[in-house]
């Protein structure tokens, strides 16, 4: 007769929760914060609202995109006003990198900068490619291209209804100096 192999057989038990133990289910929160009067926002924006910086407008964080951009080298800044456009984002950033590498480069440069600052990126996407990178910082799209892609898809025809000026935008998002209260002499 064939011999049998014993069965090894382990039997673990976990050990029970004692009713005491267990904690009760809280009842979810409300996804609205605020009174009816005042007018109820999602919990979302209310964070965000107050996670944001007070200086933080879309001037400060269209300065700040053009600044990562000009750190990097980008070439051929536009920046676009799209209020009157779309209801989604209220600024077009577009840049050019002249390769996959420095597309990646800029769009990381961009992505650290505002979050430096205080910002929030909502997506980034194409920077496994490099050829067309897209950064959503929530009240401003930025398109980083290379000029080939660029050209072909002309975006600027799109969104190029108000074209800003650069100086301006750089002078409107600069941080603004707090000076100290004079001391009087006497």
């Amino acid at each position: 007769p064939p011999l049998e192999t014993p069965r090894l057989t382990t039997k673990t038990t976990k050990p029970e929760a004692t009713k005491a133990a267990r904690k009760p289910r809280e009842k979810p929160e409300s996804k609205m914060t605020g009174t009816v009067e005042d007018g109820l926002k999602p919990k979302r924006i209310a964070r965000a609202e107050k996670a944001l910086d007070p200086d933080f407008s879309v001037e400060r964080l269209q300065f700040l995109i053009v600044d990562a951009l000009e750190d990097m080298k980008g070439q051929s800044i536009s920046v676009f006003n799209t209020q009157a456009l779309s209801d989604l984002f209220d600024r077009v950033v577009i840049a050019s990198g002249t390769s996959n590498r420095q597309t990646r480069a800029l769009a990381s440069s961009v992505i650290d900068k505002v979050k430096k600052n205080g910002g929030k990126i909502y997506g980034l996407e194409g920077e496994d490619t490099g050829e067309w990178v897209l950064v959503d910082c929530g009240d401003i799209i930025v398109h980083i291209l290379q000029p080939v892609v660029r050209a072909h898809f002309r975006l600027e025809e799109i969104w190029g209804a108000d074209e800003l000026n650069l100086d301006d935008v750089k002078a409107l998002g600069k941080p603004k100096r707090r000076t100290s209260p004079r001391t009087k002499k006497s």
